[in-house]
């Protein structure tokens, strides 16, 4: 085993490498088993490898999450290394020659590490508190789909830990002790930042892509484009039109055309106040597929 000192000068070696042309990023299944936060997650970091132009196969595995070196998907092997979670990605992908935001000043990256920062403290938690506290989303869709994979008792025992592990967390945070309706207003201030933040741009930051709008269409498009029992984080994202084209905009530029209509059109009901809702019977189908370029 690599010592502490040895293993961050070994990726740093590695990642001095060409990209090499087996890179995978290892995920849940996106029909029967992956939940918000975790598609969420999936999808900015896709949408980070799409935006720097980088090849890569993905892999649905159902223990994906056990596999992880960090318990958290999405993960990557990239040569011999396996990293998980958007910014270490970002960061070992950096020392390989690739910058989002390589034309921002100083100041500019503050203030984009700031908004992530709340993408981080706001959306995270509240599609954690949505997946694991709102009792009937967790009886519809997150215990039926997180314990898919394994047999009778697991499938009742493990997501029952899992909800008692994220509800310690949150507790931890702040956020177990919030009403759903108090969840919601965190949202909708939020979005009003980002809203106001993105105005008539198509990025966020200048006129190229960086690193937080991989970030933002990330958890907003997967909020729109997911249908849960309960929708109203999606119709509160909806409600901002401009946050509502950004994700258009990001899906057509950085995706294929095999989702992108009925991606779009959800996208568009909600921004008209019709979004769907479907119950945990047809919760398997609740989650887009995504196709990188």
């Amino acid at each position: 085993m690599a010592s502490l000192i040895e293993q961050p000068i070994a990726v740093e070696l590695g990642a001095s490498e060409p990209w090499p042309d087996n890179v995978c990023l290892f995920q849940p299944y996106e029909n029967k088993q992956i939940l918000l936060p975790d598609a969420a997650s999936c999808v900015s970091v896709r949408t980070f490898l799409n935006m720097c132009g980088l090849k890569y196969t993905v892999e649905l595995r159902n223990n994906a999450e056990n596999m992880s070196p960090s318990g958290i998907v999405p993960f990557m092997k990239i040569g011999p290394f396996l990293i998980s979670e958007l910014d270490p990605i970002i960061a070992f992908i950096n020392t390989k020659g690739h910058h989002l935001s390589d034309n921002l000043n100083d100041s500019e990256r503050a203030e984009m590490r700031a908004y992530m920062s709340l993408i981080d403290k706001v959306m995270v938690n509240a599609e954690l508190y949505l997946t694991w506290c709102e009792t009937t989303t967790y009886t519809e869709v997150t215990k039926i789909r997180y314990g898919s994979p394994y047999p009778w008792p697991l499938n009742i025992i493990l997501p029952w830990k899992r909800q008692m592990e994220i509800g310690r967390k949150l507790k931890a945070l702040g956020w177990a002790q919030k009403t759903y309706e108090e969840v919601c207003e965190e949202v909708r201030t939020c979005c009003s930042a980002l809203s106001e933040r993105l105005g008539n741009q198509q990025y966020f930051f200048g006129n190229r892509p960086s690193e937080i709008d991989a970030l933002v269409f990330g958890h907003l498009f997967t909020i729109l484009s997911t249908s849960q029992p309960k929708m109203d984080l999606a119709h509160i994202v909806g409600e901002f039109e401009n946050l509502a084209a950004f994700c258009i905009h990001i899906d057509n530029k950085y995706f294929t055309e095999i989702w992108r209509n009925d991606s779009t059109a959800e996208i568009q009901r909600h921004q008209e106040g019709n979004g769907q809702t479907s119950n945990g019977e047809n919760s398997d189908d609740s989650f887009v597929k995504l196709n990188g370029d």
